[in-house]
């Protein structure tokens, strides 16, 4: 009996790490989760940050331009004006910068580029908010779970609570033990 619970902890064990290697080894394949590096895109302009607040600065890339080319953006929806794109690190990637002027109104803005060779035009869109927008809303007060609160706010029945707690996950763990060697309960 104790050799198939072992073999049966084994088989588990072995089906769990595996399992998880599997994971581990998938998502090293999975690439930029936001769309902002080699490759991303090559037909389009990726904005990042694609949501900013005014006088924020944005990075905007493609690789629709080809090897060695440069660009001219232009994001005068917004109020920024043209920017230059010039070849980045990455091979066949122009790279350019701006900066979103501080009475830029909230909304979605197409930013465009426009290859200097071949003259290819690509755009993205860069959604502007307020920075109060962009504040994350932090939890106040309490909330009404069902959990805690039984034993009332004393910190001498919440000490008896946790001491009853462990009394009993004790005894459980000595009664699985017995078991487990075969002295019966």
């Amino acid at each position: 009996m104790r050799r198939i619970a072992r073999r049966t902890a084994r088989r588990s064990a072995r089906l769990l790490t595996g399992t998880a290697l599997a994971v581990v080894a998938t998502a090293g394949f999975a690439g930029p989760a936001h769309g902002f590096g080699p490759g991303a895109g090559a037909g389009s302009l990726q904005v990042y940050p694609s949501t900013a607040v005014p006088g924020g600065q944005v990075s905007v890339n493609t690789a629709a331009c080809g090897d060695g080319a440069a660009a001219t953006g232009d994001a005068g929806a917004v109020g920024a004006g043209r920017f230059p794109l010039a070849p980045g690190a990455q091979e066949g990637e122009a790279v350019g910068r701006f900066r979103v002027p501080p009475s830029a109104q909230p909304g979605t803005y197409e930013i465009v580029a426009e290859c200097s060779a071949g003259g290819r035009r690509v755009s993205g869109d860069l959604v502007v908010v307020l920075a109060t927008d962009q504040q994350p809303v932090r939890p106040r007060g309490s909330v009404k779970t069902g959990v805690g609160g039984a034993l009332g706010p004393d910190p001498v029945q919440t000490a008896a609570g946790v001491a009853a707690l462990a009394v009993a996950a004790a005894g459980g763990t000595w009664l699985l033990h017995r078991r487990a060697r075969g002295d019966g309960i």
